[in-house]
């Protein structure tokens, strides 16, 4: 899904929360009495939390908004050299809680959204404070600064954008909600998805203290592959020799219903959904027209050709994979806008998506100016030079005790349907965290969930519609382990997809009539490796039509050069000395 729009889909799925709320399990929160503040908000202006955060911030405002019982404090400041930050702290009824929530993209905005909390009481009330920040740079182009990479010229600003930003926030939030309440919040959450997912999990392993609790969902923990292997490879599988691209929007359907012809009864029930990818075995040669055929109803062997490379991903000349996983199996519609323009002449998204961090994240020092990404090949002497910057962005370290000895709690989720990020990634992590620390250890702090027919974070064809931050706070709150999560399948009209135009602001999209948006299926998704099997009587569109089974086996994980960046202990500390990155290997806490 093109990123702009993600913040306009969250709204529209927000719109039908009620309608499946008696599915969902109550959830147990701790009784926390509402705080009133202790002084004025425009004070918040002159408050010096510097040497609480470790560097100069300064606050640039500090004013009411919102009204009545949602009526909250907008505090906005920054925080030495260039990181914006934005706090929201209720002034009626906070209860002691704290969200900070995550940003997209390559960031470079700064949009304080929660995303599937729409459950979630404290939340929806307005009695919860909640920030976030623009990671330590303003890209260019309103919204389409999420995709912009050019601050990665400036040393310093990857290393706030790799962790620093973050962290620093939760640090100077905390210091002003103790300045405004009279006291630091009892519990303290973060909820983010695709590189907030990213920054979630670095959170849990640089930084445990930070949050009792953090929902890490799509998580583009493996930037350093992701934004390069991954993406370059979709852009380059979909563009022909003659410059224009292969496979169109327009032709997904076809390949779609051809995917669920073949894999959707393989779970045991034909419903048009497909619960598990990896126990379907899909060739798109069975769409290829037969000579004579129109192809109005088939596709051409060069568009099966290119269906296959965007399956496959990049591999060696011996056959060895890069990538961890690729689309999976009935995701194809999620690929419009992404790898798959609308016509021909569009560049697939995908090649903006890979060129801006090639060209000015993922080298100690960037390429000659003129370099772009049809110079970068996918060869293993490629693949070697990412590992100069994998101990600074990416976030698959393994060793969660000092997270999980502090009584933290993870959930992971991510769609089945991610055109973006590969689910099998987040797989991936979840099993090296099981095998770093034991099941026992593992399973008393960590949680994940993989929803059938979600696309990137929002949106998709199957069960694309959750709260995941009330289970995160019942956990850490009232020790209520999750191991289920209620979703629904929302029918959403159609809407335009591709690249965001540059300087669009996709708050501004006007919305349809909330009465479009009936989930026409509500069922439980289990904690992996558990699957929702039917029980043979019932609905199928019901949840308590389902009940867990354990699959035999787990399927055998890709043999793949980046399955090596999945390990303990490899992150680096970083300082700009002389204008260069000079990093340390890091003391765990």
């Amino acid at each position: 899904m093109a990123r702009g729009l993600l913040a306009a889909l969250a709204g529209l799925v927000a719109l039908a929360g009620a309608s499946f709320a008696a599915a969902q399990p109550v959830p147990t929160l701790a009784k926390l009495a509402p705080v009133k503040p202790v002084i004025d908000c425009a004070a918040l202006v002159s408050a010096d939390v510097s040497d609480a955060v470790g560097a100069k911030t300064t606050i640039t405002s500090a004013k009411l908004s919102g009204s009545g019982d949602k009526a909250f404090c907008a505090v906005q400041g920054v925080i030495a050299p260039k990181i914006r930050f934005e706090l929201r702290l209720p002034t009626n009824g906070w209860t002691q809680r704290y969200l900070q929530v995550g940003c997209g993209g390559l960031c470079g905005v700064l949009n304080v959204r929660t995303e599937h909390a729409d459950g979630c009481t404290p939340v929806k009330d307005g009695a919860i404070a909640l920030a976030s920040t623009d990671m330590g740079h303003e890209g260019k182009g309103g919204m389409a600064a999420m995709g912009d990479g050019t601050f990665g010229a400036d040393p310093q600003l990857r290393i706030d954008f790799a962790y620093r930003g973050v962290h620093l926030t939760s640090v100077a939030s905390k210091a002003l909600i103790a300045r405004f309440y009279g006291q630091a919040p009892r519990y303290s959450y973060f909820s983010g998805c695709s590189d907030g997912g990213r920054e979630a999990l670095m959170e849990a392993q640089r930084f445990p203290g930070d949050f009792d609790g953090i929902a890490a969902g799509a998580p583009a923990m493996v930037f350093t592959v992701q934004n390069s292997f991954y993406h370059a490879w979709q852009a380059a599988s979909n563009t022909g020799p003659d410059g224009k691209s292969v496979l169109i929007a327009s032709r997904l359907p076809i390949l779609h219903a051809a995917a669920l012809a073949s894999c959707d009864a393989v779970d045991g029930l034909k419903d048009g959904q497909i619960d598990d990818p990896r126990a379907c075995r899909f060739d798109p040669v069975v769409v290829q027209c037969k000579p004579g055929q129109a192809s109005d109803a088939c596709l051409t062997a060069a568009e099966v050709e290119t269906a296959r490379k965007l399956y496959d991903g990049p591999r060696d000349a011996a056959g060895k994979p890069f990538t961890l996983g690729q689309p999976q199996v009935g995701s194809e519609l999620s690929w419009a806008g992404v790898f798959v323009p609308r016509s021909v002449d569009q560049v697939p998204g995908s090649w903006g998506m890979a060129e801006q961090p090639v060209k000015y994240l993922l080298s100690p020092t960037n390429p000659p100016a003129n370099y772009g990404l049809a110079d970068f090949k996918f060869t293993a002497e490629q693949f070697e030079g990412l590992k100069a910057m994998h101990p600074l962005y990416d976030a698959t370290e393994t060793d969660l005790s000092p997270f999980a000895a502090k009584g933290g709690k993870l959930i992971l989720w991510h769609g089945w349907s991610d055109p973006h990020i590969s689910p099998l990634n987040t797989i991936a992590y979840h099993n090296g965290v099981v095998a770093q620390m034991g099941q026992a250890k593992a399973d008393a702090m960590m949680r994940l969930f993989v929803f059938p027919g979600l696309y990137h974070c929002f949106g998709g064809d199957g069960l694309s519609q959750f709260d995941i931050v009330s289970p995160l706070m019942a956990w850490v709150e009232a020790g209520q382990a999750p191991n289920a999560v209620i979703a629904a399948k929302v029918d959403l009209p159609a809407m335009p997809m591709g690249p965001t135009p540059a300087g669009a602001d996709v708050r501004q999209t006007p919305m349809p009539d909330a009465s479009a948006f009936k989930p026409s299926r509500v069922r439980p998704v289990y904690a992996y490796p558990q699957v929702a099997a039917y029980k043979g009587s019932g609905s199928t569109d019901a949840p308590e039509s389902f009940a867990p089974k354990t699959p035999a086996s787990e399927p055998a994980a890709r043999d793949a050069y980046a399955a090596q960046f999945i390990a303990p202990r490899f992150h680096q500390d970083c300082r700009v000395e002389a204008g260069v990155l000079a990093c340390v290997p890091s003391i765990k806490p």
